[in-house]
């Protein structure tokens, strides 16, 4: 296989018509040029110059048949390069973002609708499922980025640091204003009807984990899929739900709910994101995920 630069170096003596000119735009000495050209001889083992007192010319049976194929193949490569640094320095394309519901509407939405603002050629596919769902389709090669709740483990994905914390409270509608007040014994909340994610979640793990190691366990009377469907039921006096605050400020300011002030309080949690292993991050992405830090 003959060395592509050595089909450079002819090229640029082809069309500059000199040794001379064709090392001033290749940034190399004369002697370098007419050797790469003498190794090309040598390799395809034909004459590709006539050297005249006006200076390089193709060959009728060499230079001249090969030209316009390697014009058109250096072209195509550099083309290549080309499209290869703007996926490095343009923010165009698709970005293919997983999370929750919850992450998308409470989290993401407004960086989203930002980073369009500023990059309107860039396009967003949104996937929405649990976080374990999402870190498949990371996986499998259908998000490029996940925004997820921690903690989460998987050595098949690379996880990066927070970009939101979330506080877990209780919250209950005035039908259960008992409640009120402060220091209530998380025990306590044994006696009421409770409203909380459904155990496969990572944000029901997180509790039922924490309360554990008090050595408590709470029976909730009704598991959900999405919070917005708990704060629905907590404000029609269901039952008392476990949420980040972050995620029920409008229902907590209206008063259509209240916090119960529990002690001991639940743990921050935190939301971050996680990448696929060993894959290049493209510059559209990049400047994404530059808008959490």
């Amino acid at each position: 296989m003959v060395n592509l630069e050595l089909y450079r170096v002819f090229y640029t003596v082809a069309r500059c018509g000199s040794l001379t000119k064709a090392a001033e735009e290749l940034f190399i000495s004369q002697p370098a040029v007419s050797q790469a050209v003498k190794q090309l001889e040598t390799q395809l083992g034909t004459t590709l110059f006539n050297r005249t007192h006006r200076g390089m010319e193709l060959s009728a049976q060499g230079g001249k048949l090969i030209f316009k194929k390697v014009e058109e193949a250096l072209n195509l490569l550099d083309g290549a390069e080309n499209d290869l640094m703007e996926l490095k320095t343009t923010a165009t394309g698709v970005i293919r973002v997983g999370a929750t519901d919850s992450i998308f509407s409470n989290i993401l939405a407004d960086k989203i609708a930002a980073f369009h603002e500023r990059y309107p050629g860039v396009r967003f596919d949104l996937i929405t499922g649990t976080t374990l769902d999402t870190v498949q389709q990371l996986k499998d090669n259908k998000c490029d980025v996940v925004f997820l709740n921690l903690p989460v483990e998987d050595k098949d994905v690379t996880l990066s640091g927070s970009v939101s914390l979330l506080s877990d409270i209780f919250v209950a509608s005035p039908r259960f204003s008992e409640l009120r007040g402060s220091g209530v014994p998380v025990r306590r909340l044994q006696e009421y009807p409770l409203l909380m994610m459904e155990r496969n979640t990572v944000a029901r793990r997180a509790v039922d984990g924490y309360l554990a190691t008090l050595g408590i366990t709470l029976q909730p009377d009704i598991e959900v899929a999405n919070w917005d469907l708990m704060l629905k039921l907590a404000e029609k006096g269901m039952g008392v739900g476990c949420v980040p605050r972050e995620y029920c400020k409008a229902e907590l300011e209206s008063g259509e709910l209240f916090e119960v002030d529990v002690t001991p309080s639940l743990p921050v949690r935190a939301v971050g994101f996680a990448l696929p292993n060993n894959v290049p991050v493209p510059y559209a992405l990049r400047e994404f995920i530059a808008l959490f830090k």
